[in-house]
């Protein structure tokens, strides 16, 4: 019997990328993964999950009304949507955030409960003295935007951002009142013990992603295999009483309804009673 309730990101369908008009209009640099959302659906529905969450591009390539017949036909919940940003120069600020506002605007018409975003550029000479300010006085307008819309806004650290370390995610939310969505691979490679920053932050915890991590070759993997071990993980959200949803994330699987399958098995052994 399933703990949490438990849902699929759909970024594994294809590969993962942008909208290209974005490099010169920065309101459009949505993430995108290219492939059919409606098979990507019915295979998250077929192993066993009960919700969704995708890519702010993907989101925003449907009208409410098509979307909401994709849910109905698979008999999933839009959970979260997912987006990002520089979030760290001034002068595009307000065209990230417009871009935010768009994505969030039609994930709150959905009923979902969450919104994710990651980001916090790294500069090419290093990060500068405010940087940290600068992210997360963004951080706090994209929970403003996310509340104002009935929405939990959460920041999700991420490798090659600012919010990779310990210590910078730390930072981070000493600056800002967004709830934190662990990602267990992401915090991992970072160099963290994600079910110590778990039950660290766990007043800060509402949405959880779950991932497998292999070091080497470097990559992302179901929960039954890879380096990192989630059973501490699944214990910190037990011991805090975590009671939310938790996504299960693979960026890149041969067979991403197969690396589904396997996750799902792990939980599933996960949840039995010792």
């Amino acid at each position: 019997m399933q703990e949490w309730k438990l849902a699929y990101q759909a970024n594994c369908w294809g590969p993962l990328g942008g909208n290209a008009v974005g490099v010169t209009s920065i309101t459009e640099l949505t993430y995108r993964t290219f492939a059919d959302m409606a098979v990507a659906f019915r295979d998250i529905a077929a192993a066993g999950y009960q919700g969704v969450e995708l890519f702010d591009g993907n989101l925003l390539d449907y009208s409410a009304r098509d979307f909401r017949a994709l849910l109905d036909d698979t008999g999933l919940s839009l959970v979260a949507a997912y987006s990002g940003g520089n979030f760290i120069y001034d002068e595009i600020l307000p065209e990230e955030l417009d871009r935010i506002r768009r994505a969030v605007d039609q994930t709150a018409e959905l009923g979902a409960p969450h919104f994710v975003v990651g980001g916090g550029a790294k500069r090419f000479d290093g990060i500068r003295e405010g940087d940290y300010g600068k992210l997360s006085a963004a951080l706090e307008k994209v929970a403003g935007i996310a509340a104002e819309r009935g929405l939990q806004g959460h920041y999700h650290p991420h490798l090659t951002t600012i919010g990779e370390s310990p210590e910078q995610v730390c930072k981070i939310f000493s600056q800002t009142s967004i709830h934190f969505c662990p990602d267990t691979a992401h915090l991992a490679a970072g160099g963290g013990d994600p079910a110590a920053m778990i039950r660290e932050h766990r007043d800060r915890i509402s949405y959880v992603h779950l991932k497998g991590w292999q070091k080497e070759p470097f990559a992302f993997t179901p929960l039954d295999r890879g380096d990192l071990d989630s059973a501490p993980i699944i214990a910190a959200l037990r011991d805090t009483e975590f009671d939310g949803w938790v996504a299960v994330e693979l960026d890149a699987w041969d067979d991403p309804r197969a690396g589904a399958e396997l996750s799902m098995a792990y939980l599933e052994k996960s949840f039995e009673p010792a």
